[in-house]
């Protein structure tokens, strides 16, 4: 082999908000890189959910960096930075222009799903001469491309939890594809067709739930004969619902609140306690537990999301045995003791993994804890290109201002100012208030819980104290 890694670029993959955010960073650094985007467009993942807003205004949304190209660049105009985007909005006023750049618009291959990532030469035993091969990055398609690094921005939203109460799939779930869909559909919109008029079961007790839910509420009031079950695995929904010291979030509490009306009105049946152990289809699925049963046309899988190992088998990594993040960063993203605001700051020390040059960033490097914010993903891509510059010194420089009230707050989608949300919600972003304070919260359209390397990160499964903030 006559090339060495230095002389190779840096692998981005994926180009959503993460992956995009560690480019801008590798191009001020001089660096040279490309960015490989599975879909067909830059944040193809985030595409998928445009219509849902985020938590967290524009403010908390764009990288530093980018801003930096885009304003180089020129013709781009700023969003109101105390709006909340859509993912549409994310796309379009800002990733999409970003990829546009000088800087960007050559170096962003779409179409380009990796299918393997390891060392030239080497497998995972191999260890001499090792942190001298450059990384192979073999592409669905069985192309292969050398690289000098690989940042690994993929996020976790192609790979969504299984229904089975087990963690792995039900008997039959598998089979019953055709009847599931992902979180977060477009039930007022793209595929209100598939939920007027039919009984639809959202599975997940977290955020993306309560949003389907809260759609599919108002698109019962407008088609009669629409159906909803809610099924969720504990015993009490207190926690979900949120309010006063049980609630992180001012805008925990405002879905919580209307959907516990939703649910106490009797247009949402609530099926408790429920642990899907196998599902069967004929002309609509059945969803089994030990001592029942729910039927339904279609399942909503609102139960969260994990990261995918496999494409970097052969690479030496050092992950957390229970979250699936590196070792070092789990106690500091651990969904028992943390929430998206108390998450210290961190970086590539913390990111690094046996395999020199291989880091995960964004919500993937979170694994299944569900505390990940946009905020803290731009940091981490900004600290990992500054470690591959070999500035150590600014990499471990980690700074992350995350104020306790707005960074999540979905108070703007409600049409209140900051000051009257947080005084109705009695709490900020990510800690809970001193005082318990009823909410009341005018209908609208629920909100996402958070983007992970360009994807929505959705709350799987557990008690809101478990569940992540945020953008």
């Amino acid at each position: 082999m006559n090339t060495t890694a230095s002389d190779l670029p840096v692998v981005v993959v994926g180009a959503g908000p993460i992956g995009l955010a560690a480019a801008a960073h590798l191009s001020e650094r001089g660096l040279d890189f490309l960015v490989l985007e599975a879909g067909a467009s830059v944040a193809a993942a985030i595409d998928e959910w445009r219509h849902v807003k985020l938590f967290s205004p524009w403010r908390y949304d764009l990288d530093s960096a980018a801003r930096r190209l885009l304003e180089q660049a020129g013709g781009w105009a700023e969003p109101d930075l105390d709006t909340l985007p859509t993912g549409g909005d994310l796309i379009d006023g800002y990733l999409a222009p970003l990829a546009k750049t000088p800087a960007m618009t050559d170096k962003i291959r779409y179409n380009s799903p990796v299918a393997a990532v390891t060392r030239v030469g080497f497998d995972r035993i191999r260890t001499a001469g090792r942190e001298n091969a450059p990384f192979l990055v073999r592409l669905a398609d069985g192309t292969e491309l050398l690289a000098s690094a690989v940042v690994d921005a993929a996020g976790t939203w192609r790979r969504p939890n299984v229904l089975g109460a087990s963690g792995i799939p039900a008997r039959g779930e598998d089979q019953a594809a055709d009847f599931v869909v992902r979180a977060l559909p477009d039930v007022l919109g793209r595929d209100r067709e598939r939920f007027a008029g039919r009984r639809t079961a959202v599975v997940g007790a977290g955020h993306s739930a309560a949003t389907t839910l809260l759609d599919l509420g108002e698109l019962a009031e407008q088609v009669p004969g629409t159906e909803i079950v809610w099924v969720v695995r504990g015993a009490d929904q207190a926690r979900t619902y949120g309010g006063g010291d049980a609630d992180e979030l001012p805008a925990r509490g405002a879905l919580g609140s209307r959907l516990r009306a939703l649910v106490q009105s009797g247009r949402v049946e609530l099926v408790s306690s429920f642990r899907i152990e196998a599902i069967s289809t004929d002309e609509r699925i059945e969803l089994v537990a030990r001592d029942r049963r729910v039927v339904a046309d279609t399942v909503v899988n609102s139960t969260g999301f994990r990261p995918d190992h496999d494409i970097v088998g052969e690479l030496r990594l050092d992950l957390d045995p229970i979250l699936g993040s590196t070792r070092a960063l789990a106690p500091l993203i651990d969904p028992n003791q943390h929430s998206c605001g108390t998450v210290p700051p961190h970086g590539a020390d913390e990111l690094a993994h046996p395999e020199p040059g291989y880091y995960a960033i964004g919500a993937k490097s979170y694994g299944r804890a569900p505390t990940f914010l946009l905020a803290t993903g731009y940091e981490q891509a900004r600290s990992v290109a500054a470690a591959l510059a070999g500035d150590w010194d600014a990499a471990r420089d980690v700074q992350l201002n995350l104020p306790e009230t707005g960074v999540c707050s979905s108070n703007l989608a409600y049409g209140e100012s900051d000051t009257e949300a947080d005084n109705a919600a009695g709490g900020g972003c990510c800690g809970p208030a001193p005082q318990a304070v009823e909410i009341t919260v005018p209908a609208g359209r629920g909100l996402a819980t958070g983007i992970s390397g360009g994807l929505l990160t959705v709350i799987d499964d557990k008690p809101a104290s478990q569940s992540g903030c945020c953008n």
